[in-house]
Formats: C-alpha cells, sequence, structure tokens
C-alpha cells in the first residue's frame, strides 16, 4: 500500500490536525507514507489492533505528535515503540531529535527497521532489546514510553538510560495520581501538561519526570 492507495480524506484530516497542533502541514506526505506502510504490514504482522486508517491518523499519528513541542531536539529512547509510537512520528516532525526506537518482538523490530529505511530517516534507529539490556547508561535527554507499563515500571526498565538532567515523558490519560505518588525513591515529578489531541475525546496528559534534586536540562 502506498500513500495513494489510502482511504480518500485522510490527507486533509492529518493536515488539519497538524495545523491545530502548531506542526508544518507540510509532514503530512512523510507521515502518510510511515502510515501506509504501517497499514500494509499490519494486515501480517498485527503490529496494532487499530484496524482503520482514519482513526489511526488521530490515535496514532496526531496523539504521538501531541507531546513535540516538549521533545524539539536531544536525543530520545522510545521503549517499548511497537510499530513506531510516538518514535517515528516525531522524528519526523523533528529532524534535530536523535531518536532511538527500543522494541524487544522481532516482528515489530523488522518493521521499524523497513520503516525507517524507507522514509530515509537518518535521524532514527533501531535497538531490538529489551529496555532493560539497553547498555546505553546516561545516553539520553528523555525517555518516553507511551504504551508501556506505570512511572514507576518505566523507571525500573529504562531510568539508567537518562542523562542526570534528563527527563521521562510519559503519555497518561486521566492523570496518574496513584502512580506518581508512587515513584521510587530518587524520583520526582517535574510537572504536568494537558494535551489536546485534534479528533480525539477524553483526557490526555504528558507526565514528566526526573531525578529528586537534578534541575531538568
Amino acid at each position: 500500500m502506498t500513500p495513494d492507495s489510502l482511504p480518500p480524506g485522510l490527507d486533509a484530516l492529518l493536515r488539519d490536525g497538524l495545523a491545530d497542533l502548531g506542526l508544518s502541514t507540510d509532514l503530512a506526505p512523510p507521515l502518510l507514507a510511515y502510515l501506509a506502510l504501517l497499514v500494509r504490514w499490519n494486515g501480517t504482522y498485527n503490529l496494532t489492533a487499530v484496524r482503520d486508517p482514519r482513526q489511526m491518523v488521530t490515535r496514532h499519528l496526531l496523539d504521538s505528535l501531541a507531546m513535540h513541542r516538549f521533545v524539539s531536539h536531544g536525543t530520545l529512547a522510545d521503549l517499548g515503540t511497537g510499530p513506531g509510537l510516538p518514535g517515528i512520528p516525531l522524528a519526523i516532525a523533528h529532524p534535530d531529535l536523535q531518536v532511538t526506537l527500543v522494541e524487544s518482538n522481532g516482528k515489530k523490530a523488522r518493521f521499524l527497521r523497513e520503516a525507517v529505511r524507507q522514509l530515509k530517516l537518518g535521524n532514527a534507529r533501531v535497538a531490538e532489546s529489551r529496555a532493560e539490556a539497553v547498555d546505553e547508561p546516561a545516553a539520553y535527554d528523555h525517555l518516553t514510553a507511551r504504551a508501556l507499563d506505570t512511572l514507576a515500571g518505566i523507571i525500573a526498565v529504562g531510568g539508567h538510560l537518562l542523562k542526570p538532567g534528563g527527563t521521562l515523558l510519559a503519555m497518561k490519560g486521566v492523570m496518574p495520581h496513584e502512580e506518581i505518588a508512587a515513584l521510587p525513591a530518587g524520583w520526582a515529578l517535574v510537572g504536568t501538561e494537558p494535551l489536546s489531541v485534534p479528533g480525539q475525546e477524553g483526557e490526555r496528559h504528558l507526565v514528566t519526570v526526573g531525578r529528586a534534586g537534578v534541575k531538568p536540562a
């Protein structure tokens, strides 16, 4: 499947959403190329439970990009990225952001490598590994994990990857008060930000966590 073979109306839906997020509509073609690749591979590899391309625009592309203002540059490790969410949309939106897509599932990692190759994403690479096994201590400015575990769980498997002033940027639905209260010793809440995802109802929050007593970079 190519972008031209996607259902009609997706380009306008995506462009409207990009504009609402303050992003250039010039990002639509590479994002749709990624979406077309995801739809094609999803038929065989079951990369995501979302099957409707229109829903993919809202629930995958625009949802991932809702956090773009917080990761415009530096280094980002996207833990348990699955089919590349939010890492690939963020890499497309921000060429100055160096993204490592961490995924242990072999089929998903193969898709990620093909997506990086076809989309010519020179600022993205794939680490086929469990997060806790990535041997790159203190290498990243940011961690994100769109659908992976609790805040404490993310820190347990990926906290070693953060630079001293680095931040974990966790996308959540309703405000996770219990998760924040259960942060492990040495970690603290930096801030929370409500996110608005075009076309999506319900609450969405970005929760930022860092090492206690260390000012975020």
